[in-house]
């Protein structure tokens, strides 16, 4: 049997198999509320055999944490209910669902003819290293922030979902948090160095974990993030577990270590061209479990996607081999799930030549 289909457990929650559904933002819930379309999308993927579906990312209870009106929100009688619904629909399938709980920070609305949910925040009103956007959060804005995260947690676990993510990456608020460009604060959430920039994020996983108790809780990181694709917030290992450590010293059972590709390695200059992704060295660093994730099952990475490019099937061999050997546990699908609801099933019956490559098309609606 493929290392792909065989159950992994974290915590009290066993897996029937690798196979995680990326979260990706579909901007189909209006007013921020998820409706039945919304459930039957997460359904299929149950019923494809996802092994953990991790949703879009959905606004904590904050009028600042979303910055497009359709993206689903994770507060309020109407939107909770709605996020019933498409736990009982996974369910239903025997499929596992985390929420992926997410505050967008400074990060600018991609559809400007549509009205901001509410202002822009973040940790110094610091878009990038010289761009002022938004304003610069107080002391008593971001304790409210950390709150607004735990209750969300308390209202998965109400609700019945399996796990918490929480959105680490990609230059939204946590992330924004990690960056010295972009957090030039000078009290206990601020500070020169990776550790001390770290205390946002492991302040939101040491209270989520104390009002939770034992669901597992993912943090999804990026060494990339949207102001600067280049850029590298950890650029040797030991600086890595600077960050990480105290991030799962806090509680965090799972990293979620998004990369372009997971193919390529994070540091070739130590380990060669052939070396350990992203997932892998933090996976080494602190021996948690974790999650990789990059253009899996696709050939074309996902910034052609944002160009309209379409991608066909890949092999999937590199990536069997390197879970075989134990890199990373976890593999997080993300437009190839777009495309082919199914995808996880039709590659245990070994039906992967049928497999449809990712259209851009499939954007436009939940299928």
């Amino acid at each position: 049997m493929s290392v792909l289909f065989q159950p992994f457990t974290i915590r009290n929650l066993t897996l029937k198999n690798r196979v995680v559904m990326a979260p990706m933002t579909r901007n189909f819930s209006p007013e921020g509320v998820p409706g039945a379309d919304v459930a039957e999308y997460y359904r299929k993927r149950g019923e494809g055999e996802v092994g953990l579906i991790i949703t879009e990312g959905t606004g904590v209870d904050r009028p600042e944490s979303r910055n497009e009106p359709n993206i689903p929100r994770f507060h309020g009688e109407d939107a909770l209910a709605g996020w019933g619904e498409v736990v009982s629909a996974v369910h239903g399938e025997g499929g596992a669902v985390a929420p992926q709980l997410w505050h967008t920070g400074l990060v600018r609305e991609q559809f400007p003819d549509r009205p901001r949910p509410g202002p822009a925040e973040g940790p110094s009103g610091l878009f990038k290293a010289d761009t002022p956007y938004g304003r610069a959060m107080s002391e008593e804005d971001v304790a409210d922030a950390v709150d607004a995260f735990v209750r969300a947690a308390k209202e998965s676990v109400r609700l019945g979902f399996d796990a918490i993510e929480f959105h680490g990456a990609h230059g939204y608020l946590i992330d924004q948090f990690f960056w010295g460009e972009t957090n030039r604060r000078d009290d206990r959430w601020g500070g020169a160095t990776l550790p001390e920039r770290t205390r946002f994020a492991a302040e939101i996983i040491r209270q989520t974990r104390a009002a939770v108790g034992d669901v597992p809780l993912i943090l999804r990181i990026s060494q990339w993030n949207q102001q600067d694709y280049t850029r590298r917030l950890a650029p040797t290992p030991a600086e890595l577990e600077a960050w990480v450590a105290p991030l799962v010293d806090a509680g965090a059972d799972v990293l979620h270590c998004s990369q372009r590709r997971f193919w390529e390695p994070e540091f070739p200059e130590i380990d060669g061209e052939k070396g350990l992704n992203f997932a892998g060295w933090v996976k080494k660093i602190v021996g948690v479990p974790t999650i990789s994730v990059g253009s899996v099952g696709l050939d074309g990475d996902f910034f052609g996607a944002f160009s309209g490019q379409n991608a066909p099937p890949a092999e999937l061999g590199d990536l069997e081999a390197r879970m075989e050997r134990g890199e990373f546990d976890l593999i997080a699908v993300g437009r190839a799930l777009i495309s082919n609801p199914y995808w996880a099933r039709m590659l245990r019956e070994g039906r992967g030549h049928e497999l449809a490559g990712y259209s851009t098309e499939h954007l436009a609606t939940l299928v």
